[in-house]
């Protein structure tokens, strides 16, 4: 293999994670020992835990200072151009698509494991003050967390705002902004997300 058909596999990996688990064994040698590499140093730079199994883009933008940790279980995946600032927690198996924003404020975001987040989707566990007569850059900044279960699946563009709590086995539609908590095993979508349908 040339140099520079591995480097448009890297790319095409970063941007496709779950192609990672299915590479033939003469790409997997490299790209383990790439892996190996990536994540050693996101490790050594930032306050960031990385089960194992797991593939991180060396294009994505993981920001964990100490006591705003992030935790990845085993077999997550992150493509590229994700900005992830903790705290986070991800559980095992839990697969972030490229150009996700993560910020956890100071509550922190929580995801379950085998949970599915497609492109360009928007967290923020925090929240500006609005009270009138005051800059918005002084108000006083809250945060009460985001939490999403296991075995969820949110769609692409999707913004979910702070305090939201989406239940095991949810679905959320694409373009859909979430500024209320979703049962379990609930379908919503639009802005504001409604109910749909129940799985």
């Amino acid at each position: 293999m040339s140099d520079q058909y591995r480097e448009q596999h890297k790319r095409r990996l970063s941007y496709m994670p779950w192609l990672y688990a299915t590479l033939k064994p003469v790409h997997r040698e490299w790209a383990q020992q790439w892996q190996t590499d990536v994540q050693a140093h996101l490790m050594t730079m930032e306050t960031v835990q990385i089960g194992p199994e797991s593939f991180v883009s060396p294009l994505a933008n993981l920001f964990a200072e100490p006591g705003r940790d992030i935790v990845l279980g085993s077999g997550c995946l992150i493509a590229a151009d994700c900005f992830l600032h903790g705290p986070i927690r991800l559980g095992n198996a839990v697969s972030i698509n490229h150009g996700v924003t993560m910020d956890g404020g100071s509550a922190g975001i929580d995801i379950g494991a085998n949970t599915r987040i497609a492109a360009r989707c928007t967290f923020y566990a925090f929240n500006h003050g609005t009270s009138a007569g005051e800059l918005v850059r002084e108000q006083p900044i809250t945060s009460k967390g985001i939490r999403i279960g296991a075995d969820v699946w949110i769609g692409a563009n999707v913004g979910i705002v702070d305090g939201v709590q989406i239940g095991d086995g949810a679905i959320v539609g694409m373009g859909s902004v979430v500024t209320k908590s979703v049962p379990a095993g609930a379908v919503v979508a639009g802005n504001p997300a409604v109910l749909i349908r129940m799985r």
